[in-house]
């Protein structure tokens, strides 16, 4: 061999390497043209086309039709079976065969039955392994059946992958045959390719970087394509350089393979159960190759999906979980959004995510809570994760902020109770690495914790889409596993966009379909629970009157008359209780309080005032005046509007649904509306109202009633809009005569504060946030409350408070939020905080109303209270049936301590309680939480914001 010059260009050499390997340049005499070797055809193909998501058994059984390379089959959505019948020729005997399958759209090889590997071209996933090395006596015939998703692993998007779905895309097969697979070829492409990330990745000015070139330059030196003997000397030259050591100081990265597969997303639920399959058999395969490979799931909704639709593949993820390979991770049901859903719904999550592994694994998820895709994190989560036995936490999207970068990678993170868990983000500011030495560097770089954490995770596999790991990602990362020069790798490979309504449109309609089914069950189950509370109480036919809140309420309702119309009453409710109301015919209004009294001006305007509130609208429905009549105090900013609605221009740089950018707010315009629209509604008494109509555009309008009951602080605005935009923001603002650096926020199982100013690049990027019931500005002794019943956008600038109503996004659904929607707000002047102003509470009634049920005859006679307490600070926020209950005597209660306080609390039951047990958020008792109960009463104690979880257990029913 001859020697190299001892004088090497650095760009030819780096050049010469790469065409070497190249797919596209040379391939006639390079490596890589060799990585296949004899082909033959398949022996015959066949296929037939369905919209439907048929099982294996039924597809098998339809009418295939002759195929061909070449062929086109869909459109978006449908499904192509292919039967694929092969004959082995005899010559390829001691080889490694392939089948090599290229095709638009998602694969599902089958074989005897059950799946085996997912085939996509996004994915790198275009053949499959029929036998590692062809023997004697092995089968030279056998059919396999391919099922292809007429989609891609991101979708069917019409130019771009966030687009709405093109419904007449066509999908093509380009390749389908047999190849001998040379697999010393694919190890030495894998060498070469590394070394070349080294000898980029580093630099001229490192000498690592100088070895790894020179090694890859006398590897093509000593390797002829053409001669496979000469492969040996060229690998022992990449193993000499692989094997030597980095030292015990240098960081250490953690290779995590998973594959993150959205729920529902730019596909329909359906299709993610066959992604599931796809990926996860796929992985499956790998782990049978790789047995030091460690795989990890983190959703239990798609793994009960597998169950269901692919029970064998199922058992074999029970087995390989036996074995240790199979490992479920996170805990939760789905992998949820952080910000939209309520408290409890979080703890749900956790519920039945750790139950259903515990039943199908055999153990909870005890290590790490896994989002690494979400659009936020709730303050409370901590001291969720804690309340279900988690204490770590990896995440990934906060990474992803276009203002700001977040200043750790890995820290304590202290939740709004003070619970305390280990968060990590992965440096790569990815969960879709591909085990490439570019990012493996770019891991150790981006490291924020230098010397104080010197191990980072690497999250590596197709994700979004699923697909997760190939065998070259292993390959990569197992010659990089402790490489001087580079960070080491301990190779542990392991595995959220509907609610927020950032997908495509069928889903969202489905999405829809089960709503519609919730709210059918739960009336049944209302009907049902109003019928048992009624069980042996005499009393007169009429109406019962629930309340699931925990505080006594009274309130102005519509009650039922005969014949479909309703007549207002002035109702008192006890605390999670009912009381029953006679027939409507029978009711006196009487007003133990000042009613409202409506007056309309001569230039249209309208004051309503209920003796604790006065409000005075201009003749367009504008907010002029809020007054808190005890102290005389105005509310509204001097020669400011409220209830004003402004338009915005919503055009983000490129993730429609996702990105609310903030040079949108410079192009605010204020909706105007015509003097003479506002007319008086309902004329006073128990209740009065204002009512008006606004053009918002050419093609949107919006009516609104303006509504102030007897008795009540705050004033409500009923509103519909028909909207019909296309990258247009609606909101309505609220100027208020109060200063504040801070505003308050509700979130789950409590409230933060957020700055009204934009100081610095992290308070400008919060020029939007989110929010749940209600936001609070307040200055010593007075405050105004916005409160809301379904919106989470929220902001403060200054002393304007406004709340987000609707978007108009194109992508990835051309239809989201176009149409008729129904929405409350209210407005909430008070005196000294809102905590004793009783802004929660407030918030909490308008989101949950008092229900007027039918009761069944005979009624109960009296009024009745199961659960209260005597503390306002104290919310009892979810009665439930225990999971465990049996003979259904055991119920859960889910209490959170509101205000931010240390407080002492006395629970008063109505129930026969036995016995009374602090448990768990996953309702495991506290084996030192036995409570005494005293005159029916239990004493619970609270930090600020802690929710604590109460196991009741009923005594039995008398024989």
């Amino acid at each position: 061999m001859a020697a190299a010059p001892a004088l090497k260009h650095w760009r030819t050499t780096v050049e010469r390497v790469e065409k070497f390997v190249s797919p596209l340049y040379f391939t006639d005499c390079n490596l890589r043209g060799r990585l296949f070797g004899a082909t033959c055809p398949v022996a015959a193909l066949s296929s037939f086309l369905t919209p439907d998501r048929l099982p294996y058994q039924e597809a098998v059984q339809r009418d295939f039709r002759p195929a061909q390379v070449g062929c086109s089959f869909g459109p978006t959505w449908w499904t192509c079976w292919f039967r694929v019948e092969l004959t082995i020729p005899e010559a390829w005997v001691g080889q490694e065969v392939h089948l090599c399958w290229e095709s638009d759209g998602e694969g599902l090889v089958w074989r005897d039955g059950e799946p085996v590997q997912g085939l996509t071209k996004e994915g790198k996933k275009t053949s499959y392994v029929l036998t590692d090395r062809l023997g004697e006596r092995d089968p030279r015939s056998l059919t396999l059946y391919v099922e292809v998703a007429c989609n891609g692993l991101l979708g069917a998007g019409k130019g771009s992958i966030i687009a709405a779905p093109d419904p007449e895309k066509m999908f093509q097969l380009s390749r389908a045959e047999l190849a001998v697979f040379h697999r010393d070829v694919h190890m030495l492409l894998v060498d070469l390719e590394l070394l070349l990330g080294i000898a980029k990745g580093l630099g001229k000015d490192n000498q690592r970087s100088f070895q790894a070139l020179y090694t890859a330059n006398q590897m093509v030196n000593v390797c002829d394509p053409a001669q496979p003997e000469t492969f040996p000397v060229a690998q022992a030259l990449a193993s000499r350089f692989f094997g030597q050591r980095g030292g015990e100081s240098q960081h250490t990265i953690h290779a995590t393979g998973h594959c993150h597969i959205d729920t529902a997303w730019l596909w329909p639920f359906k299709e993610t159960m066959r992604k599931c399959a796809r990926s996860w058999v796929t992985a499956l395969q790998l782990m049978e190759r790789n047995p030091e490979f460690i795989f990890a799931c983190s959703q239990a909704q798609q793994l009960e999906w597998v169950k269901n639709r692919y029970p064998g593949l199922h058992s074999r993820l029970q087995e390989f979980a036996r074995r240790g390979q199979f490992v479920p991770v996170g805990g939760t049901w789905v992998e949820m959004d952080g910000n939209l859903p309520s408290g409890e719904a979080m703890v749900r999550q956790f519920l039945q995510g750790q139950n259903f592994f515990l039943q199908e694994f055999g153990k909870m998820c005890s290590e790490q809570f896994w989002l690494p895709d979400t659009f936020g994190y709730s303050a409370q989560l901590p001291q969720i994760m804690h309340g279900c036995g988690i204490r770590r936490f990896l995440t990934q999207k906060l990474s992803w902020n276009l203002v700001n970068s977040f200043p750790h990678h890995t820290f304590f993170w202290e939740g709004l109770d003070g619970s305390r868990v280990l968060v990590h983000f992965p440096p790569g500011d990815s969960y879709g690495m591909q085990g490439s030495v570019e990012e493996v560097l770019k891991t150790v770089a981006n490291n924020r914790d230098k010397g104080r954490a010197n191990h980072s995770a690497f999250l590596f596999g197709f994700g979004d889409g699923g697909g997760g790991p190939t065998q070259t990602m292993l390959d990569r990362l197992k010659r990089l596993s402790n490489t001087d020069g580079l960070p080491r790798l301990l190779l542990l490979n392991q595995f959220h966009d509907v609610v927020t309504g950032s997908c495509i449109q069928i889903v969202a309609e489905e999405a829809m379909c089960h709503y519609e089914d919730i709210r059918s069950h739960g009336n049944t189950l209302l009907s049902t629970a109003a019928a048992a509370l009624c069980a042996g109480e005499p009393g007169p036919e009429g109406l019962l009157i629930v309340n699931t809140l925990p505080w006594k309420r009274t309130e102005v309702m519509a009650l039922p008359k005969p014949g479909g119309a309703h007549s207002l009453a002035l109702v008192t409710v006890p605390s999670m209780g009912y009381a029953p109301v006679p027939p409507p015919t029978s009711l006196q209004p009487l007003l133990p309080q000042q009613p409202v009294f409506v007056l309309q001006e001569t230039d249209g305007s309208v004051t309503l005032d209920n003796g604790i509130i006065r409000v005075k609208l201009d003749p367009t429905g504008r907010l002029t005046s809020l007054v808190l009549v005890a102290s005389g105090r105005e509310a509204i900013a001097e020669g400011a509007v409220g209830n004003q609605f402004v338009l915005f221009d919503d055009v983000p740089l490129y993730w429609d649904a996702w990105d609310v950018m903030d040079y949108h707010l410079e192009t605010r315009k204020p909706v105007l509306g015509q003097a003479g629209t506002l007319a008086v509604g309902t004329e006073g008494g128990l209740r009065g109202s204002a009512w008006f109509l606004l053009q918002i555009s050419p093609n949107s309008r919006l009516s609104q009633e303006v509504v102030l009951d007897v008795g009540c602080p705050y004033v409500r605005f009923h509103t519909e809009v028909h909207w019909h935009e296309a990258h247009k923001f609606l909101k309505v603002e609220f100027p208020a005569r109060v200063r504040s650096s801070q505003a308050t926020y509700e979130i789950q199982f409590g409230h933060l504060q957020r700055p009204t100013h934009y100081n610095t690049s992290w308070d400008w990027a919060r020029f939007e946030v989110w929010a749940h019931r209600w936001m609070d500005l307040s200055e010593h002794g007075f405050g105004l409350a916005l409160l809301n019943d379904c919106k989470y956008g929220a902001s403060v600038q200054g002393s304007v408070l406004s709340l987000s109503l609707l978007r108009a996004p194109k992508a990835p659904d051309a239809t989201a939020d176009m149409g008729r929607h129904e929405f409350t707000y209210a407005l909430m002047p008070h005196k000294g905080s809102f905590q004793d102003a009783g802004v929660i509470q407030a918030a909490y009634s308008l989101n949950f109303p008092l229900l007027a049920l039918p009761a069944p005859s005979p009624a109960p006679a009296t009024s009745w209270s199961a659960f209260s307490l005597s503390s306002p600070a104290v919310v009892l926020e979810t009665v439930k049936q225990a999971e465990s209950s049996p003979q259904r005597r055991s119920l859960v209660l889910r209490l959170y301590e509101a205000h931010g306080s240390h407080v002492d609390c006395w629970l008063h039951l109505s129930l026969p309680v036995q016995e009374a047990i602090l448990c768990d958020l996953l309702e495991r008792p506290d084996p030192a939480g036995h409570l005494p109960l005293r005159d029916s009463r239990l004493k619970l104690t609270f930090s600020p914001f802690q929710v604590l979880s109460l196991l009741l257990v009923l005594q039995p029913p008398p024989h």
